[in-house]
């Protein structure tokens, strides 16, 4: 309901989907099983098709492993390929490549080649120290 309040005034919506490791705002998610720490392709789509109706002003925060909070590089175990195969997997369905605009969170700490593969699947925004 907010986002079709949102929609007219072209604002653009943030969905984070799926579980961001570590601690923010008061929730601590350190001790979630790993792999309650990646998106599916179907969430993603699912959230894609629930949105794009109302509005294309929307970003997905997808998880690929990110976490939040300040980590040293190599501390996190990020697999931003995911986030190319979650545009493949729309882009089978809809006939339109790359049809995500994906937003990074949890970056602190990441390696360079991981950020240029996020990037190069579709990431917009990056949060960093966060």
């Amino acid at each position: 309901k907010y986002f079709e309040k949102m929609a007219p005034l072209g604002l653009i919506l943030e969905m984070e989907i799926g579980i961001t490791g570590g601690v923010e705002d008061g929730v601590d998610n350190s001790g979630v099983s790993k792999e309650k720490l990646y998106s599916t392709p179907q969430d993603v789509f699912k959230v894609w098709a629930g949105l794009a109706p109302i509005s294309e002003r929307f970003t997905i925060a997808a998880a690929f492993g990110n976490v939040h909070g300040v980590y040293k590089v190599g501390n996190v175990q990020l697999r931003p390929e995911l986030l190319e195969e979650f545009q493949k997997y729309a882009a089978e369905k809809l006939g339109k490549p790359k049809p995500y605009f994906f937003v990074f969170h949890g970056g602190s700490g990441s390696e360079k080649h991981h950020i240029t593969t996020a990037l190069g699947a579709g990431v917009v925004k990056m949060n960093v120290d966060t």
